[in-house]
């Protein structure tokens, strides 16, 4: 099973899916290969009544009908096929990833389906002595724990930007309603040896110029140089086990008023689990950055960049005996003008609340249940709310 969706695994709700990667590997010469993966599909019935126009705004907006919209769409966790191989050469424990994530809606007849993604390409190499080296695509640090350790990583969360009808390969999860989406990017790494459960990573990544929601300053220049970002953090087991960590992302580029803006962001967080418990806490601020996405809305055409922050709180309880895992969680994403700037429509603040049921049915299938609440308000008030019930399964392989 390859490394994003172990940590997905051991990071989510249902201990029982951890044993779920495939045990072993083949042997092909030198190389022990491996093919692991999770499948996932939800029945979610969105109902939304507003009609305000906020810009950037993950609350959907009402059917022309009135009527709640329903779909059949993969959650926040992409359908997954993976294939990792692992060799040791040279004094190097040398490693590759490839994974494709096909899409689970249709929007209509004949349309064949949702699309077909390839998130993960990457090699690696290192020793325990000295760390390792990534070269390729894989999910990003800033924002990788927050999104991992979401209760929504089995479910659906917000649809969001997906729309009510699904139709895309996923839903946002808690994406834009707690922290930035830290994305399947192109990047070159390190990571140092664990040490005694510190442990650090840093690395250039792709210059992103991501698409506006709402009324923002488009980068002209976003390739020309890189993005860059590191994390720390900590890891601790016992009868108390949990993890904290502290990350930071920067990226300049050119913008369509001829200036160039860098927008820079710093996150913290913690982890901690003990009988059964679970909490997770998350905060995060930048300037620039926008919401929801890396640089999505983060500048302005009036006194330039714009200032945000956001994060989430979560909790769990795991019934004893029957493995079930109880979770609920808040979180609230932020977006302020800047400076003079007047902007009535664009999104203030995303939020959400989420109560979730998760379990086990078997040590590789587990039954989801949940309930969301979207509210999305733009500079002046106005807001929209979206509240989404979904109820489906995943199967890890």
């Amino acid at each position: 099973m390859n490394n994003t969706i172990k940590l997905a695994v051991a990071s989510a709700l249902l201990a029982a899916a951890s044993s779920a990667s495939a045990a072993g590997g083949i042997v092909a010469g030198d190389w022990t290969i491996d093919i692991g993966g999770n499948v996932n599909a939800f029945y979610i019935s969105n109902n939304s009544k507003d009609s305000n126009t906020v810009d950037g705004g993950l609350a959907n907006t009402a059917q022309p009908n009135g009527n709640t919209s329903t779909s059949i769409n993969t959650g926040l966790l992409p359908s997954w096929l993976g294939f990792t191989g692992k060799t040791r050469q040279n004094d190097l424990d040398v490693e590759f990833a490839i994974s494709l994530q096909p899409g689970a809606s249709t929007t209509s007849s004949l349309g064949g389906g949702g699309g077909t993604e390839n998130r993960q390409a990457y090699i690696s190499f290192g020793d325990k002595s000295w760390g390792t080296i990534l070269i390729g695509k894989n999910l990003g640090e800033f924002g990788r724990d927050a999104i991992l350790l979401d209760q929504t990583l089995l479910g659906v969360g917000s649809q969001g930007i997906v729309g009510t009808a699904g139709g895309t390969t996923t839903t946002l999860g808690r994406i834009g309603t707690g922290f930035i989406y830290a994305d399947f990017q192109g990047q070159i790494n390190y990571t140092t040896p664990n040490m005694n459960g510190f442990q650090a990573v840093a690395g250039i990544v792709q210059p992103i110029n991501t698409f506006n929601l709402g009324t923002s300053l488009d980068a002209t220049d976003a390739q020309s140089r890189p993005a860059f970002e590191a994390k720390g953090s900590y890891s601790f087991a016992g009868d108390v086990s949990g993890k904290v960590w502290a990350e930071v992302k920067t990226q300049k580029a050119d913008y369509t008023d001829g200036n160039s803006y860098t927008a820079n962001a710093a996150g913290i967080g913690a982890n901690v689990n003990m009988a059964g418990f679970g909490l997770t806490a998350y905060y995060y601020d930048a300037k620039g950055v926008g919401t929801t996405a890396w640089m999505m809305d983060g500048v302005s055409a009036v006194d330039g960049k714009r200032k945000s922050n956001g994060g989430y709180v979560q909790g769990s309880y795991t019934l004893p005996g029957v493995g079930t895992k109880i979770a609920a969680s808040w979180g609230e994403s932020k977006l302020d003008l800047a400076g003079a700037e007047v902007n009535d429509t664009l999104v203030k603040s995303n939020e959400m609340i989420t109560v979730g049921a998760y379990h086990p049915l078997t040590k590789h299938l587990n039954l989801v249940a949940e309930y969301s609440q979207v509210k999305a308000k733009n500079q002046i008030g106005e807001q929209n709310k979206s509240d989404i019930v979904d109820f489906g399964a995943i199967l890890f392989f």
